[in-house]
C-alpha cells in the first residue's frame, strides 16, 4: 500500500480529488498497534472498536447504539447511535431525551419516570427519574425488586433488532447514516410486534365465531330463575357456557 500511496502522490490530479482518501492512508500506514482514534475501515472512518468483554466475541466495530424499550410490553420507544465510544452512564440522559420527544405526540405525553439499567450506569444521577440497577439490590423495595427483573427483557429485543431486523449491519454512509438505521430498525421491529398482535386478535375472533356456529341450541337445556344454559360440544369437559 505504501508504494501504491507514494505513486498517486506523484499525480496531481489524483492528489486533488482524493485528498480526503490518500490522508486516510497516510495516517493508516503509520498509526500503531496502541495509538488512540485509529482508522479500521477506509471507506467508513467513523467506524470504532468497541471492547465487548465476551470469550465469544472480545471486539465489535462500528458504532455504540444505545435502545430504551417499555417494561411492560416491550416496544422500542427510543434508539440513537453514540459515535466517540462513550461512557454507558453518560448516554443515558440524552437517550432518555430522545424518548421524551418521541412520546411528546402521545395523548398525555408520557415522560420515563424510570429507568430500568444495568451496572454500567453507577453513579448517574438525572433530576426526575428514578434510576434501579443491580447494585442498588440491598436497598430497593420488593417491588423495586420485582421491577428490576424486567430489565433483562432488553436482551431479547437487541437480538431481535440485530438478527431480524438488520441492525447487526449498516449499509448508510456516515454518522448520520448510523443514526437513521438505528431509528429505522427500531421501527421496523414495532412493526414486527404490531403485525403479530393484530395477526393473534384475528385468528382468536375467527376461532370463536367458529366455536358460536358449532354451537347446537337445540340441546337439553336447564332453567333456573330464567336463565338458559347450554354445554356446547366444543368446549372442555366440565365447562358450561352461560348464554343470557
Amino acid at each position: 500500500m505504501g508504494k501504491l500511496l507514494r505513486a498517486l502522490q506523484r499525480r496531481q490530479d489524483v492528489v486533488s480529488a482524493q485528498a480526503e482518501m490518500l490522508s486516510r492512508i497516510e495516517k493508516l500506514l503509520v498509526q500503531g498497534r496502541k495509538d488512540k482514534n485509529k482508522i479500521y475501515a477506509l471507506h467508513a472512518p467513523e467506524v470504532e472498536c468497541l471492547s465487548k468483554g465476551k470469550a465469544r466475541q472480545p471486539y465489535e466495530f462500528g458504532v455504540k447504539a444505545s435502545v430504551a424499550v417499555t417494561a411492560k410490553q416491550g416496544l422500542v420507544i427510543g434508539a440513537r447511535t453514540f459515535p466517540g465510544n462513550p461512557y454507558d452512564g453518560h448516554t443515558l440522559e440524552e437517550q432518555l431525551q430522545q424518548t421524551t420527544i418521541l412520546l411528546q405526540d402521545i395523548p398525555s405525553a408520557p415522560r420515563p419516570k424510570r429507568a430500568l439499567v444495568d451496572k454500567g450506569y453507577r453513579g448517574v444521577t438525572i433530576p426526575g427519574v428514578e434510576i434501579l440497577h443491580p447494585g442498588k439490590m440491598r436497598s430497593m423495595t420488593p417491588v423495586q425488586r420485582k421491577m428490576m427483573k424486567r430489565r433483562s427483557a432488553v436482551e431479547p429485543v437487541i437480538g431481535h433488532l440485530k438478527d431480524d431486523c438488520r441492525m447487526r449491519r449498516c449499509w448508510l454512509k456516515g454518522a448520520m447514516g448510523d443514526a437513521i438505521h438505528a431509528v429505522l430498525c427500531a421501527a421496523g421491529y414495532n412493526l414486527r410486534f404490531l403485525l403479530r398482535v393484530i395477526r393473534i386478535f384475528c385468528a382468536w375472533i375467527l376461532w370463536l365465531s367458529r366455536v358460536y356456529q358449532r354451537v347446537p341450541l337445540t340441546q337439553t337445556r336447564k332453567l333456573t330463575g330464567g336463565t338458559a344454559w347450554w354445554s356446547g360440544p366444543l368446549y372442555p369437559a366440565g365447562y358450561i357456557k352461560k348464554f343470557r
